[in-house]
């Protein structure tokens, strides 16, 4: 299948460097790929800049975020939450009637840390996209977890969490749920029903951030129990 994955920092590449391992055809879109692959300096996490990691990344080339979206049957957005709106614009119509794999978050940095959320309670960043975008199909999902366990949620042992998908379309839902648990390895995944049900998992980020800080490590995840 060919797939774009929007976005170049360490998310984007994790989740590019697990789809050409199962043998897909993976395009990173960027604003400027021939920028991209001059930087030289490590990504925001420490993760290899974008010419070097493709070394390791057989399978996955570089392009406009249009052009990553152009032939693709399947379009992730792992870019950060203030840049998806701008970032699927650079995608424009090549969207339409396209699966989007929403991954992103509505995280505000601009007071410090902790972030607070930009938008919440009566709307979300998935809604926005949708809104934006109304011929696309934006399915939220891997929002909640960090990006090694969006790939391999084994790696948290045999007590693996729970994994939801929101979005309009219930066809685009179940094929991104393929997608969860037969090229990722998820064994729970719950449909939260329509896309406003991306307000519930995008205001788990503030809880999964003290988290974070409280364990000293991003390696967890949030069981449903039942």
């Amino acid at each position: 299948m060919k797939i774009a994955v929007l976005g170049t920092g360490m998310v984007g590449k994790t989740i590019a460097h697990k789809l050409a391992s199962l043998g897909h055809d993976v395009a990173l879109g960027t604003r400027d790929p021939a920028a991209t692959l001059a930087k030289t300096e490590p990504g925001a996490f420490g993760d290899p800049p974008v010419a070097a990691w493709l070394e390791s990344a057989p399978g996955v080339a570089v392009a406009t975020f249009a052009d990553a979206v152009r032939d693709a049957a399947l379009v992730f957005v792992a870019t950060k939450g203030d840049a998806t709106l701008a970032v699927l614009e650079g995608a424009g119509a090549a969207l339409d009637g396209k699966i989007v794999v929403d991954i992103s978050n509505p995280l505000d940095f601009s007071r410090g840390m902790p972030p607070r959320l930009f938008v919440s309670n009566d709307d979300s960043l998935g809604e926005q996209a949708q809104r934006a975008f109304p011929k696309a199909k934006i399915v939220k999902t891997l929002n909640i977890v960090s990006a090694p366990v969006m790939v391999a949620p084994s790696l948290l042992g045999e007590a693996q969490p729970t994994m939801f998908v929101s979005g309009n379309d219930a066809d685009a839902k179940r094929q991104v749920t393929q997608v969860l648990t037969e090229w990722l390895g998820w064994e729970q995944v719950i449909d939260l029903g329509d896309i406003t049900t991306a307000r519930g998992t995008e205001m788990l980020l503030p809880l999964w951030v003290r988290a974070f800080g409280a364990l000293g490590t991003p390696m967890f995840g949030f069981r449903l129990v039942r």
